[in-house]
Parts: structure tokens; sequence; C-alpha cells
């Protein structure tokens, strides 16, 4: 893969079968994609290497696990200074119940996911995380009755 994109047919097909099951050994993978063990096994690397695989994980069931409320919760800080806007940020990273966070333009500054067992715990929560996050202003909480496709593969058909 030294000369050719990164991005190639192969490598494509690698990245397509990997969203569907991070499990498969590089033997199966090679058979699905149609290459051989080797040259599969170089481009596997060269897709980490560059960043593009960014790690593997396990996709949870979180009902299974007892997290049964999931709320979306729109965040405005007061103020947007480099120390805030860093020190929130960092909070967030820092809180396992935000499993998402995403800076965003329109109504709010942040929309970030949050799952906890009940509805009682998010209020809970609120008091001892949200509220206590640096900066925060306002929040506006919608809980999710039910979720339609999540997580999801990424669609990689431009390339």
């Amino acid at each position: 893969m030294k000369n050719e994109s990164i991005f190639d047919a192969y490598a494509v097909k690698i990245l397509v079968e990997l969203q569907s099951d991070g499990r498969l050994t590089v033997q199966d993978l090679a058979n699905r994609v149609g290459l051989s063990t080797t040259p599969t096994w170089n481009r596997l690397k060269e897709l980490e290497r560059q960043g593009v695989i960014h790690h593997y994980a396990a996709v949870l069931d979180r009902q299974r696990v007892g997290l049964g409320t999931c709320v979306l919760a729109e965040i405005n800080l007061a103020r947007h200074g480099e120390n805030v806007v860093e020190e929130f940020e960092q909070a967030v990273r820092d809180c396992p119940a935000i499993i998402e966070c995403q800076s965003t333009t329109g109504q709010a500054d942040y929309i970030i996911k949050v799952v906890t067992p009940d509805i009682s715990q998010y209020d809970a929560f609120l008091y001892s995380v949200i509220f206590k996050l640096p900066g925060v202003r306002e929040i506006r909480s919608s809980v999710v009755l039910r979720e339609i496709k999540s997580p999801s593969p990424l669609p990689l058909a431009h390339l």
C-alpha cells in the first residue's frame, strides 16, 4: 500500500466487514474481501496505523446491562472563554454516564447523550454532575422513548 490510496477497494471492504463484525480473524476477513491473508493483514495494519481504525470494542445492549434511560441533553455555557470550554469538555470526557458529546451550532453549544438506570438516577445525575460542570448555564433534556437506529456502521460508499 505504498503509493496507492489507503482507501482502495479492498481497504473499503475490510472496513465494511469489520464494522459488522470486529471479531473476524484475519483469515476470515481475507476470505470475505477476496484477498489472501498477508495483503489483508498489511491493509488492516495500515488502516490502524493511519488512525482510520480508532479502536475495537464490543457493542453492548444498554437495556440488558441495566441502563434503561437514555437522555439527549442540550447544554449552553454561560461564557466561552478558553479555560471554561476546556474544563467543561474535560469534565464531560471524564464522566462515564455521558456516552457521547458533540459541540454544535444552533440553539445548543453541546449535545450530550447520557445513560442511567432510570429517570430518578438521571435526575440525581443532573444535580450531582451536570449542574456542577464548569460554565453550564442552561440544559434542556429530551428523554429517548425508543432507539430506532443505534449504533450504526459508517457509510463508506463515497470512498
